[in-house]
């Protein structure tokens, strides 16, 4: 059976709970944001749990995290509590966004200098 063909929401927050092992964050406190770009450093491995599985194949291409959330039909904080554990296995990449934007003076600067030439 393929990811598609699963119901991967069904089964309401108990199917959650199981999930994700009744955890609703991690001990290395990783926050993923939903933008963060996620990439397989493996491919899935049998007797892997199916939802670790089905992260590592559609991450063969980067993929943010509200994308794979989409895709699993399972919300970004599930999401992120598996995300957490790959991570951890060092099966996955995650590339976080910027946490400080450019300053804009700085922009404004080199735009003027541009401009300039």
């Amino acid at each position: 059976m393929s990811e598609s063909d699963q119901d991967w929401g069904s089964g309401g927050p108990e199917r959650l709970y199981v999930i994700t092992g009744g955890r609703a964050g991690s001990d290395e406190q990783v926050e993923f944001d939903l933008v963060t770009l996620i990439v397989s450093r493996e491919e899935s491995q049998p007797g892997m749990q199916p939802e670790h599985a089905a992260i590592l194949r559609v991450c063969r291409t980067p993929l943010s995290v509200a994308e794979i959330s989409a895709h699993l039909a399972l919300p970004p904080s599930v999401v992120g509590v598996l995300l957490t554990d790959l991570l951890a296995d060092r099966r996955i990449e995650a590339r976080m966004p910027a946490s400080k934007l450019p300053d804009i003076a700085l922009i404004e600067a080199v735009i003027d200098g541009l401009q300039k030439l």
